[in-house]
């Protein structure tokens, strides 16, 4: 075929030229912009330093934009989030914002104020033809590794799709797009593909010059004070061929740049020998296996709910879905309008379970379609548990509450709670007890919500509350372990504390033998241990190290047919045998954080992980 028979009309070939031009011409142009990180409004300066850096912006002659790179908040809390827009509000330029770890990690919303008040977690925009393009970072509502959303993935394919290979791009982050994410590949395996000229981020604290697999990077200091007597931020100045970053102090003249390179096409580097995550130890038990897998839109950050034939989870987007136990094609969805962190209860007939929106819905489990639908005050993230027809759940809104199964309907609520509840409750004889984000573990009546005692572990920190930790119970003893490391045992009858052992750091993961006579704890490397069940300290019972490295997602142990079951953060679920003290398996979904698993049997466990994967596993 001779393609040169086909002539371009001349109109058409000058208004080519004339683009190419102006886009030449555009990226010619030198431009500043202000590149603000780490804010942490809530924090003891951060609201005085921001609003110094907010006024010095606006003085400043010549900046086109602000980009400010996640950790605006110290919490996430609605307050703080009021705060800070009320702040950056008073800007005199445009603001591009993304929420770091510390919006959403502790976020009493999930993530749905945030958006609420700044339009979105993610952006992109065009300027003098570079294109920025910035995606928001988790973790969300508990510990784990940063994380970019399963949804902003999603939405960054559509992105890059529709942006030429020639075009300049800034890509922006929270988290340096290294190992600190643990999935940093989904980002550079993509923005490679382009013609990428540097990338940006905070969450260190420091100015630093940094690469990711070719990709010349900066991470900008943080907007505090810290041990100097003001803030400060980055001032970024685009020339026709080079990028200047400078560090500007509020009322102070700006420095001389401490970094500066080449804004130049983007040519991968030859090497692909990047680090990558390993799957071998699939290969060690290939009689584990994944009998079918659904990869959903958003982030799953809760433990899936099943009948024996149908599969309910939902999602960081606000979706409940429903799959075939049998083979995971979808039944139905029901879309909520809040971001989904609760953990499905399915009870007579009906999948239950709370909405960043401010609901606790009831669906029919076999259409999908609603039953009835409680208004809270705030986000409900906790997840529900059910007894005698009555279900049991924490909100946002500092309320507890007890409804009625069939029909919603209000049987008491206890509005005295500190903090936001993102735990699963657990029933003991005549008591309902929870934590939450506000230091302390609350112990119910669970027939008239009356306040039988409430314990904390004296630190003032709310970072250390017990309030990601499901409790288990024996004997009227009740076990947790909050994230300051130390397993806890605690009389049912009156909140007193009974012991606290430290030897073996569990952070937030236990769970309890079948028998009843061990409580399980998952340290933060390596080991699993186990201790006595009873009211006085007898030390650490037994180790039993399964090298699951560097460990700190809240992912209880499960104990069921003579086995126990748990997840860590690099998306491995493992098996042991709590007799014999050995490994029965483990298998590798991906390598994003496993929720709390569903075990159905020894041979079969329903999992999912952060970055959206739903999996039956089979031996």
């Amino acid at each position: 075929m001779n393609f040169f028979k086909t002539k371009i009309p001349a109109q058409l070939l000058c208004l080519l030229v004339l683009m190419t031009s102006a886009s030449l011409s555009l990226q010619a142009q030198t431009f500043r912009y202000a590149f603000v990180t780490d804010t942490h409004v809530g924090s003891p300066t951060g609201e005085e330093d921001l609003r110094r850096t907010v006024a010095d912006i606006n003085k400043e002659k010549g900046i086109d934009f602000i980009v400010l790179t996640g950790d605006v908040t110290e919490m996430g809390t609605a307050q703080e989030i009021k705060l800070a827009k009320e702040i950056l509000s008073s800007l005199t330029k445009p603001l591009y914002i993304i929420p770091g770890n510390h919006d959403t990690g502790w976020s009493e919303s999930g993530g749905v104020d945030f958006i609420r008040e700044f339009g979105n977690d993610k952006f992109t925009f065009d300027h003098y033809g570079y294109r920025f393009i910035a995606c928001a970072s988790g973790p969300y509502v508990r510990m784990s590794d940063g994380h970019i959303p399963r949804d902003a993935t999603v939405w960054l394919d559509k992105v890059l799709k529709n942006t030429p290979k020639n075009m300049p791009v800034i890509f922006i982050n929270h988290y340096p797009v290294d190992n600190s994410l643990d999935n940093w590949y989904e980002a550079t395996d993509r923005i490679k593909k382009y013609n990428i000229q540097y990338a940006i981020c905070g969450h260190g604290h420091a100015n630093k010059a940094l690469n990711f697999e070719g990709v010349q990077a900066t991470m900008g200091r943080s907007n505090l004070r810290a041990k100097d007597s003001i803030g400060g931020y980055n001032i970024v100045t685009m020339t026709k061929d080079s990028v200047f970053f400078a560090t500007k102090k509020p009322g102070i003249e700006i420095e001389k740049a401490w970094r500066k390179f080449a804004l130049q096409k983007f040519t991968p580097p030859a090497s692909d020998a990047f680090e990558r995550p390993s799957y071998a130890v699939n290969k060690t038990y290939p009689q584990v296996k994944q009998a079918w897998t659904y990869h959903s839109a958003a982030n799953v950050v809760s433990t899936p709910a099943t009948d024996g034939k149908i599969v309910v989870a939902g999602n960081a987007i606000g979706e409940i879905e429903a799959l075939s136990l049998k083979d995971g094609k979808k039944k139905w969805t029901f879309k909520t309008n809040g971001a989904i962190y609760s953990s499905p209860v399915i009870h007579s007939g009906l999948a239950i379970l709370g909405s960043g929106d401010g609901h606790i819905y009831a669906l029919a489990l076999g259409t999908g379609k609603l039953a009835w639908k409680y208004a809270c005050k705030a986000a409900v993230l906790g997840s529900p548990v059910v007894e005698n027809g009555h279900v049991f759940i924490g909100a946002s809104d500092h309320s507890f509450r007890a409804l009625e199964v069939k029909t919603g309907k209000l049987l008491w609520s206890f509005d005295e709670v500190e903090g936001s509840i993102v735990d699963l409750p657990l029933i003991y004889k005549d008591k309902i007890i929870f934590g939450s984000w506000g230091r302390h573990l609350y112990a119910l009546n669970k027939n008239d919500g009356t306040l039988l005692w409430k314990w904390d572990n004296g630190n003032a920190n709310r970072m250390f509350s017990p309030a990601m930790c499901t409790p288990v119970a024996v004997n009227d003893v009740v076990y947790i372990a909050a994230p300051d490391r130390v397993l806890t045992a605690i009389d049912v009858n009156n909140g007193a504390t009974l012991w606290r052992n430290k030897e073996a750091t569990v952070r937030e993961s236990i769970g309890i033998s079948e028998d009843q006579s061990l409580i399980f704890g998952k340290t933060m490397n390596d080991e699993v241990v186990a201790y006595k069940a009873q009211a006085t300290d007898g030390g650490i019972l037994w180790r039993l190290n399964l090298h699951f490295g560097y460990e700190h997602v809240p992912s209880m142990l499960i104990a069921k047919d003579g086995a126990v079951f748990f997840g860590t953060k690099n998306g491995t679920v493992y098996s042991f045998d709590p007799v014999k003290q050995t490994e029965n398996w483990s298998h590798k979904i991906d390598n994003s954080m496993v929720n709390t698993v569903n075990v159905i049997n020894k041979d079969t466990i329903l999992a999912a992980t952060m970055d959206g994967i739903i999996t039956l596993i089979k031996r």
